[in-house]
């Protein structure tokens, strides 16, 4: 018999009555049995969150920083060993599982970082007004309350530490729940976190099945919820718990835009090897990878064929050979679901350019042109490795077809016209925008989140603070300013 993994509840190891495993979707192999917390488990731990909130938020900043640096250390320290888990668990390629790795190293960094001068307080005159005189306005952050947050299946690191991270830098007690399909990265964390001196309570990872997961949001002691997921699920969260703040960071359709004046050889090269990569790594699951391209008619015809040699160039395959760039969908279902949105296209009269083609969980790179405005590809997130490619009449016109979409998570534009730039800030309505480079770029310490459909909030370990937090203001009278 395979021992089950413990989950964190209050900082300490448990194990409940259930179990339920943990497959690869590579060759379906058994990853790890995880141990499910039962309902009175589950409440042990919202009731500790409770009772530990004030004393958590007095906590002195160096022991939150020095738990946070503490984590940041160990992850660098088991790097490989995390990354095969993550490539198991997920199907990750390797290289891409050790990337992960080392960006949740920086998130536990940053957040120490932040921890430190966190709270610091802004003091602002009110003498500016006759009646003010005499008094000074004091402003500091405290917690909203515990954090409940749920990690996706993607970023099975990465995205648990950007829930973890932000609240033990606060002060805020977070209960995490990490996807039901890749559970096992999430709770290594737990084992770092209990390596620290930060107070029981303060924390814990429940591997809580998705249909048990109401109760938990609608629990009054948990009023901040942190989602990251499908569209669907974190608006009727969102709707759910109207009283709730919610941080929701939900799906994009990723659009990279090539204007005309990117049109060297080097240009256009860069531009198609960046796109055919993070078109199709992660086998496509990120939010923000590449699913549109939009090229201007200038350098539409050279653009292409670049494209889809760089993206059948992909090596797919086992996701832990180093060689691997392209991996399994965390699943064969949804495999099965790109598979029926690409023929969904090409009956619609889509060219396929390359790829179409599933094997099991994994699907190949595939490339659609002339991909009508209806189809669900055009219209929902694939998530996963496809990509349509179009072309635009001008810079405007090329915004206005990133525009056309529900969502707005980040926009990439490969120009080197700096008023091109400045209009595509001004004119993008997306969380982000990136110049000279696809719209898959994040960094973990920026403010990450999108406009429409894409969620509400910001991640990136400082505004996740913010949104834990709210202002309140001391007001100091009779002084002598």
């Amino acid at each position: 018999m395979t021992p089950a993994h413990a989950f964190w509840l209050a900082g300490r190891q448990a194990t409940g009555e259930d179990t339920f495993d943990v497959t690869s979707p590579w060759d379906d192999s058994l990853v790890g049995k995880v141990a499910v917390p039962s309902d009175a488990q589950i409440e042990e731990a919202v009731a500790a969150a409770y009772a530990v909130r004030e004393d958590f938020a007095a906590t002195p900043a160096h022991i939150r920083a020095a738990a946070l640096d503490h984590v940041s250390r160990r992850l660098a320290e088991r790097t490989e060993e995390i990354a095969r888990l993550i490539s198991a668990e997920n199907g990750k390629p390797i290289k891409w599982a050790r990337g992960e790795v080392g960006r949740a190293v920086s998130v536990f960094r940053f957040a120490a970082e932040e921890a430190r001068r966190f709270n610091g307080g802004e003091a602002q005159r009110l003498d500016t007004d006759a009646g003010g005189q005499g008094r000074l306005a004091l402003t500091r952050r405290f917690p909203k309350g515990v954090v409940l947050g749920i990690a996706p299946f993607n970023f099975p690191l990465n995205l648990c530490a950007h829930k973890i991270a932000p609240a033990i830098a606060a002060g805020v007690p977070i209960i995490l729940k990490p996807a039901p399909a890749t559970p096992l990265s999430g709770l290594v964390i737990g084992e770092l976190l209990a390596e620290t001196e930060l107070p029981a309570g303060s924390w814990s990872i429940l591997p809580v099945p998705n249909d048990r997961m109401a109760a938990l949001v609608q629990d009054a002691r948990l009023p901040v919820i942190s989602f990251t997921g499908s569209e669907k699920v974190g608006y009727a969260i969102m709707d759910s718990v109207p009283r709730k703040h919610c941080t929701l960071e939900l799906g994009g359709n990723g659009a990279a835009v090539v204007l005309g004046d990117y049109a060297s050889d080097e240009d256009l090269d860069r531009a198609a090897t960046r796109i055919a990569t993070f078109s199709n790594y992660q086998g496509g699951q990120s939010c923000i990878s590449v699913q549109r391209v939009i090229a201007d008619a200038s350098v539409y015809d050279r653009l292409l064929p670049r494209v889809v040699a760089a993206v059948e160039a992909q090596v797919t395959g086992d996701p832990a050979d180093d060689k691997t760039d392209v991996g399994p969908l965390v699943s064969e279902d949804a495999a099965k679901r790109v598979e029926a949105w690409v023929q969904e296209a090409v009956d619609a009269g889509a060219n396929l350019r390359t790829g179409g083609k599933r094997d099991g969980a994994s699907y190949a790179p595939t490339v659609l042109t002339d991909v009508p405005a209806d189809v669900t590809i055009s219209c929902e997130e694939v998530f996963g490795p496809v990509l349509t490619v179009a072309r635009a009449d001008g810079e405007a016109a090329a915004f206005a077809a990133v525009n056309d979409s529900k969502y707005g998570l980040q926009a990439g534009v490969f120009t080197h016209d700096l008023q091109s730039a400045f209009r595509a800030h001004r004119a993008l309505e997306v969380g982000g925008v990136v110049i000279g480079d696809v719209p898959s770029y994040r960094a973990d310490q920026m403010p990450y989140g999108g406009a429409k459909q894409s969620g509400v909030g910001r991640e990136g370990v400082k505004f996740a603070m913010d949104d834990y937090t709210y202002e309140r203001v001391l007001v100091l009278t009779g002084l002598a300013l």
